[in-house]
């Protein structure tokens, strides 16, 4: 099988078993790619999109922003064409010299870091946790403090130390928001999120030239 018949297998199989759900066709389209990265069904019970968190994400898009990661791993996993096709592209700060430096003379993470250097970025695009809990924290106190506005914050972290905390706080924010309940998560999940929203805005573009 090629590669994309075996994913529309995928899908057919995911649709199949998962049976009846509240998402809409939008929202479907990211849990569905969640759970094909992950296998992983639970995902239809942790999700949580915030009630203009699509919409967010597919403007930002499409208006050519950039996507800022928290993990090379994430960064690895988004589909850079997608993003491409309007202006956007995707950048992760964690091997920056300058940020690793830093963490090291203030004593905390990369990633703590590597979001205060990325707030520029972040300007009306989007930012994905998919590993560190202190990069979503961190950047959570920034938009309290008004010192970042991103368009959507994809939180995703995966892990046993405030992963669950800081999604939990993500949840009692104002800003669009794509995350989960509990310690799941993690790079491979947060990418396939961006995947399918870049794919909904190609989607979109395409349906208003018919």
């Amino acid at each position: 099988m090629k590669p994309h018949e075996i994913e529309a297998k995928s899908f057919g199989i995911i649709d199949a078993e998962a049976g009846p759900h509240n998402f809409d066709a939008d929202e479907w389209k990211i849990v569905r790619r969640m759970i094909h990265t992950t296998a992983d069904f639970e995902y239809m019970q942790m999700v949580r999109i915030s009630n203009n968190a699509v919409a967010a994400g597919v403007n930002a898009i499409r208006n050519g922003c950039t996507v800022v990661t928290d993990t090379n791993m994430a960064k690895a996993g988004i589909r850079t064409g997608p993003l491409g096709i309007f202006g956007g592209r995707c950048e992760c700060l964690m091997a920056d010299l300058r940020v690793a430096a830093k963490a090291k003379e203030q004593g905390v993470t990369r990633a703590h870091v590597a979001v205060e250097e990325a707030a520029h970025m972040m300007e009306n695009g989007i930012y994905v946790v998919g590993n560190a809990p202190t990069a979503l924290l961190r950047l959570l106190e920034m938009i309290r403090k008004k010192e970042a506005n991103p368009a959507l914050v994809v939180g995703l972290p995966v892990g046993f130390v405030n992963a669950a905390e800081s999604k939990a706080a993500l949840m009692e924010t104002n800003t669009p928001y794509i995350s989960n309940v509990g310690r799941k998560g993690g790079s491979n999940v947060a990418a396939s999120v961006i995947n399918a929203l870049a794919l909904i805005a190609g989607d979109r573009v395409a349906g208003e030239r018919r």
